[in-house]
Order: C-alpha cells, then structure tokens, then sequence
C-alpha cells in the first residue's frame, strides 16, 4: 500500500484545490476572481497526475509480484531468513503523515486574513502626492470601499467626501488605546499581498473584533492632506450594523 502514497498526496492536494475554486466560492480567501479557472485546471491536473502516478504504481507493483514469485520457484519456495526474522520490502509508515496536511486543507480550509493580519501593517504610509480626484458619483448615503475612502480622505486636494453620507463595508479591528475601525484588506493578485485600508468609527460603540459591519456615517477631516497624521481616516458614525461576510471578503487594490 506504501507504494500509493504519492498518489494519494496529489489527489488530496488536487481535490482540496477542486474544492475551494470549482465547487465553492472559498478560493476568494485567497486569490483574486480572475485567478479562479487556473485554480481549476491545476486540480484537475493534479488529480489526474495522481491517478496517472497510481496505476504507474499499480502495474509496477504487479511486475514485482511476478518476479518475486518467479524467485520464490527457482529457491525451491524457501523463503530466506536472517535470526528468525523475514526480511521484505519495508518503508517508514509514518511518511503517510505528509497526507495529513492536504487532508486537512480538504476538510477544513482556513479562514480569510482578519483583525491580525491588518494590524501588522504600520500605520504610517509613504505619501503618495496630494491631487484630484473624480467627481463622486450620485447616492445618499454613497457605497464606497475602504480603499476609496481611505484614498480620496488623504490625498483629495478638492475635499470631495465633505458633508457626503458614505458607507463602508468591512470587519472590526482595535487599537491599543480602545479605539476601533472597520477594515478592509485590499490585494492586487492574492492574500499574500495584502494591505490594510480602514477608518477609525467614532460615535458608536464597538462589535466584538473581526464582526463584519456595514458604518453609514460622515467623513472627519484631520491633518494635513499627504501626511501621516490624516491616516487613518475618521469617519462619524450615524448607524452600525452586523453583516454577513461577503463571499469575497478583500477589496481590489
């Protein structure tokens, strides 16, 4: 049987890919939708190699099992022996546990990045320049992501969130001091990365950490535009409220 393991392993690690991109929307933890047919070609190629890589060792096994039994006649069928012990093919067993891991990845993917994940990155950022920005579109309040907010709050030289009713989307974070912030992770290809965009939320008490949260509220202007001071953005809140997490819980960078 120790001759499958191989097999095993790429049809576990190919069925676990299978699972995540082609029969649930799990993938999105981890890459972006874009990505998802080569996540599928990879499993079902991986899932073939292992079949391929099975029979291989199958019909390997079956040339062996003729020699030895073609041996065993010409020694007259007396098996060789050394202090009482026969000798015979043997491997360490305990290499089945490298089939653990993909199993696990099976049966129990891991979450999307949450609270932890965002709160390594520092809050300090490199200005990337102050200027213009698009006209807002209509909508009161006004759906915007957090990377949006957190862009046109910063850098927007025309000051185009003040006074607009806007809601954001994302999980709870804290700071050391007890202040909160709803945030997103943004990504450009996959989870690997990721960086954080949030806003700090006044006016509301906090949702336990990593609830996702809908804030409606107004934009608190602070420092001056560019600078570390005015990072993270502010936002007033009017309404909080407990949602579901989306499918796709990153925001396109």
């Amino acid at each position: 049987m120790r001759r499958y393991g191989p097999a095993v392993l790429l049809a576990l690690v190919g069925a676990a890919i299978l699972r995540v991109s082609l029969f649930s929307e799990l993938y999105l933890r981890y890459v972006q939708a874009g990505l998802r047919p080569y996540l599928v070609v990879s499993g079902v190629g991986l899932v073939l190699l292992g079949v391929v890589v099975g029979v291989v060792a199958r019909t390997a096994g079956e040339h062996d099992g003729h020699e030895e039994s073609d041996e065993s006649e010409e020694r007259g069928g007396h098996e060789e022996e050394h202090d009482g012990h026969t000798h015979g093919p043997a491997g360490p067993r305990v290499a089945w546990l490298l089939a653990l891991p993909a199993l696990a990845l099976l049966l129990f993917p891991p979450p999307a990045l949450g609270s932890y994940s965002a709160e390594r990155e520092a809050a300090q950022r490199a200005a990337r320049g102050v200027g213009g920005f698009p006209a807002l579109p209509s909508g009161n309040p006004l759906d915007l992501t957090l990377g949006e907010f957190g862009s046109r709050a910063v850098y927007d030289s025309s000051r185009s969130l003040k006074g607009r009713p806007v809601r954001l989307t994302g999980f709870v974070t804290r700071g050391d001091d007890g202040t909160w912030y709803v945030t997103r992770l943004l990504v450009s290809c996959c989870a690997a990365d990721a960086t954080t965009g949030k806003a700090e939320v006044r006016g509301a008490d906090a949702p336990p950490v990593d609830t996702w949260v809908t804030v409606t509220g107004t934009w608190h202007p602070r420092g001056e535009l560019g600078s570390a001071a005015a990072w993270p953005p502010v936002l007033d809140a009017t309404s909080v409220r407990r949602v579901p997490q989306p499918d796709n819980p990153y925001e396109k960078r």
